[in-house]
């Protein structure tokens, strides 16, 4: 297998498997993967024998989250390369999120901060019972505004501002209630639950796929138009190298409670 941090595989269906591949660190995303997502979605995009994307990840867990330990590096920098960075993690989410494929995501064990950015932008998500989920990016100082549209079309504006806010972990059950999830299967199950799911979409005609998707979005006012895109990139970018953000990466690599949490709670 490839050592690419994302790896990109389409069979004789048109099934394209995008699949995040830093196992070692729990498919944390750095550059490194946020390069490899942009120029997977664009792969997929463009190539006509591609009707249907999944999204899985390798290892133990879908997707942990950011790197920290990129982030520091990242909010080491100038605000206009910390401003590049924000626009280009943006922007692998946006186009997944207005891909006019259809899109499913396959999670197993954690899936964290920009993981839930991922999953909330695919059409179906399926996710093992044991899978945990959490919106954790205040929980570092930091601020997932890149992600809320996305969050908020799956989970509505009431939820986001109790989990974006209080960093809960929550279960695939949980994940489920909150429309997150549409489906929760047994450990090892995803293949199997997925199969009538694709089986479902090749039956389907392409074409009347992507213009009901489309369509869907357009109804939905779920396109984000350039103007939101740039407020909210340069949100992101600006708290990375806050002095919050700062001590969150402190306390994490110190696995120590931040600053801010009180002594004698």
């Amino acid at each position: 297998m490839s050592d690419a941090p994302v790896l990109v595989n389409v069979d004789a269906r048109g099934v394209g498997t995008i699949t995040l591949n830093r196992p070692e660190v729990n498919n944390a995303y750095d550059a490194s993967v946020v390069h490899g997502m942009v120029d997977a979605v664009t792969q997929v995009a463009n190539d006509p024998a591609v009707r249907i994307v999944v999204i899985r990840g390798n290892g133990r867990h879908f997707q942990a989250g950011a790197d920290l330990t990129w982030l520091t590096s990242v909010a080491a920098q100038s605000p206009e390369e910390n401003l590049v960075v924000s626009r280009l993690t943006g922007a692998a989410m946006r186009a997944l999120n207005q891909l006019d494929k259809p899109t499913i995501a396959l999670v197993h064990g954690a899936c964290i901060g920009g993981g839930t950015g991922i999953i909330a932008s695919c059409d179906v998500v399926i996710a093992e019972e044991s899978a945990v989920f959490a919106i954790s990016e205040a929980r570092w100082g930091m601020a997932a505004t890149i992600i809320f549209p996305q969050l908020i079309s799956a989970i509505g504006e009431r939820q986001c501002r109790r989990y974006a806010t209080t960093c809960e972990r929550f279960d695939a059950h949980r994940a489920q209630q909150l429309g997150l999830v549409h489906e929760v299967c047994a450990v090892g199950e995803l293949d199997h639950a997925v199969a009538p799911v694709i089986n479902g979409l090749l039956e389907a005609g392409p074409d009347a796929v992507r213009i009901t998707k489309q369509g869907l979005l357009r109804a939905a006012g779920s396109y984000m138009d350039d103007g939101t895109f740039a407020v909210l990139a340069g949100e992101h970018a600006l708290k990375r190298q806050s002095a919050e953000a700062a001590e969150g990466f402190a306390s994490f690599r110190e696995k120590r409670p931040a600053a801010w949490f009180p002594k004698d709670a």
